[in-house]
C-alpha cells in the first residue's frame, strides 16, 4: 500500500470554492477510472476555511504512478496552481491499520 497526505491552502474564498468544484470533478473521474486508488478523500479543515487536506491510499506505487498520468489528474494539477497559496505533501508508510494490509 502506498499513501500520502496533502495540505492545500487556497488564496481566498473564491479560490476555495473553485478548488472544491475542481476537486469534485476530479474525484468523480478517479471513482470511475482508477481501480488501484483505494481511498481519495478531500477534507475541509474545521476553523480554517481556506484549507483542504487530501488523504490518498493506492494499492501500490504503480497505482499512484498511473493516477498521476491520467488526463483528469494532469488537468487538476495544472488548474489548481492559480487557486492555491501553498501545498504541503507528506508521504506515508503504512505501519498498521483496520482495513489495510501492511
Amino acid at each position: 500500500m502506498f499513501g500520502l497526505m496533502v495540505r492545500f491552502t487556497c488564496k481566498d474564498e473564491a479560490s476555495a470554492e473553485a478548488f472544491d468544484r475542481l476537486v469534485a470533478e476530479t474525484i468523480e473521474q478517479i471513482r470511475l477510472h482508477e481501480p488501484g486508488t483505494i481511498v481519495y478523500a478531500s477534507h475541509q479543515v474545521d476553523g480554517k476555511p481556506l484549507e483542504r487536506v487530501f488523504y490518498e491510499l493506492y494499492a501500490d506505487r504503480a497505482a499512484f504512478d498511473a493516477h498521476e498520468q491520467t488526463e483528469h489528474t494532469r488537468r487538476f494539477l495544472a488548474a489548481r496552481e492559480e487557486l492555491l497559496a501553498s501545498v504541503e505533501v507528506d508521504w506515508l508508510r503504512l505501519r498498521s491499520g483496520k482495513g489495510t494490509t501492511p
